[in-house]
C-alpha cells in the first residue's frame, strides 16, 4: 500500500515509474484504465507509461472503457451505490454481487451475553464503502458446499454502543445456524440496509433494538425465494 502522504502527491510521474513503481514494487506489468492519471498535478497518463515502462522492465497494457447502459462503470460509481445501500446497482456495476471476506476471529462474546451469537471479522480498513446493520447471507463456514447462504443480520462499523476504539469490525449474527466457525474464511454478502449504527444507553436498549433488527431480516427473507446454493467455480 503506498499511502497518500504530501512527497508521493509532489512526486513527479516519471519519478513515481522509478522509484514507486519498478524500484519500490518491482512491477513487470500494468493493466490500466485508458484514462488513467497519476504523478503532481497528474501529469502522467498512460501514453508516458507505455513509452517509458519498457526500459524499467515493465509492460503496459490499457484496459479499455466499460459501458454499461450507456453509462461508464468506474470505482465511483460503484461506491455511491454502496454508499446509498443500493445494492442492485453495486451488483450491476460490479458484475456480481457486493461481499465482503475474513477470517472469523474471536471477539468479546458480548452478543452471546445478548442471546444473539456472532461471526466476527476485523477489518484493518478506515473507510469502509459501506456502514450499519444489513440483511445478509453467509457462504464459506458451512461444512458442505452445497448449503445455501445462511441467511443473517450484519452489523459493519465502530459499535458506538460498547467499543470507544474506532475499530471496524462486521459482526454477523445467522439466524438459523450454531457452530464452531472460528478459523474459517466467511463470504459474507450485502442484501439490504435496515438502519445506521446508534448509541445505546444501555446493553438492554441494545438487546431491544437487535431483537427488532433480526426480526426485520426474518420478515425481509421471508417474502423473497429462499437462496440457493452458490455456483461450483469455472476452471
Amino acid at each position: 500500500v503506498a499511502h497518500f502522504y504530501q512527497a508521493l502527491a509532489g512526486m513527479a510521474p516519471e519519478a513515481f515509474m522509478r522509484e514507486v513503481l519498478a524500484e519500490g514494487l518491482q512491477a513487470r506489468r500494468l493493466l490500466v484504465g485508458d484514462d488513467f492519471r497519476f504523478g503532481a498535478r497528474r501529469a502522467g497518463d498512460f501514453e508516458l507509461l507505455r513509452r517509458e515502462g519498457p526500459a524499467l522492465g515493465m509492460a503496459v497494457q490499457a484496459m479499455p472503457t466499460v459501458v454499461e447502459d450507456g453509462v461508464r462503470v468506474s470505482s465511483s460509481l460503484v461506491r455511491e451505490a454502496l454508499a446509498a445501500a443500493d445494492f442492485a446497482r453495486a451488483a450491476q456495476l460490479l458484475g456480481r454481487p457486493y461481499r465482503l471476506s475474513g477470517r472469523v476471529v474471536a471477539g468479546r462474546r458480548l452478543g452471546r451475553e445478548l442471546g444473539f451469537p456472532t461471526l466476527n471479522l476485523r477489518f484493518p480498513h478506515g473507510r469502509p464503502a459501506v456502514h450499519g446493520i444489513f440483511v445478509v447471507q453467509v457462504t464459506g463456514i458451512a461444512e458442505d458446499d452445497d448449503v445455501p447462504p445462511l441467511p443473517g443480520v450484519a452489523n459493519f462499523g465502530t459499535r458506538p454502543a460498547v467499543e470507544r476504539d474506532g475499530r471496524h469490525l462486521l459482526e454477523v449474527h445467522l439466524l438459523d445456524w450454531s457452530g464452531d466457525a472460528y478459523g474459517k474464511l466467511a463470504r459474507v454478502e450485502f442484501l439490504h440496509k435496515i438502519r445506521d449504527e446508534a448509541y445505546f444507553a444501555d446493553l438492554e436498549a441494545l438487546r431491544v433494538r437487535i431483537d427488532d433488527d433480526v426480526r426485520t431480516a426474518r420478515a425481509w427473507f421471508a417474502d423473497r425465494p429462499p437462496p440457493r446454493p452458490p455456483a461450483p467455480c469455472q476452471p
